[in-house]
């Protein structure tokens, strides 16, 4: 797999956390960096897909704003009531 160089800027506090997170872990900066953008991709693919499956279910379901704010407060209620 071919790789290009990119130079990013950091504020030093964030630098130097960096680079104790790779120390501990036995690994470069751009390893680390490289993980941290793969899991942040990721996570928001992961997001982004919770959210157009429910704006599907909106639409499906012809649900508006009170409709929603009323299921949550009922959900609500009942986890309060097994507690």
């Amino acid at each position: 797999m071919s790789t290009t160089t990119v130079n990013i800027s950091f504020q030093e506090s964030l630098l130097s956390d960096i680079d104790k997170v790779a120390r501990k872990e036995s690994r470069t900066r751009s390893e680390l960096l490289r993980e941290a953008a793969r899991m942040y991709i990721e996570r928001k693919r992961r997001w982004d897909r919770i959210f157009d499956y429910a704006k599907s279910k909106v639409v499906e379901n012809r649900l508006t704003e009170g409709d929603i704010e009323r299921e949550i407060a009922a959900y609500r209620k009942k986890r309060r009531r097994k507690s």
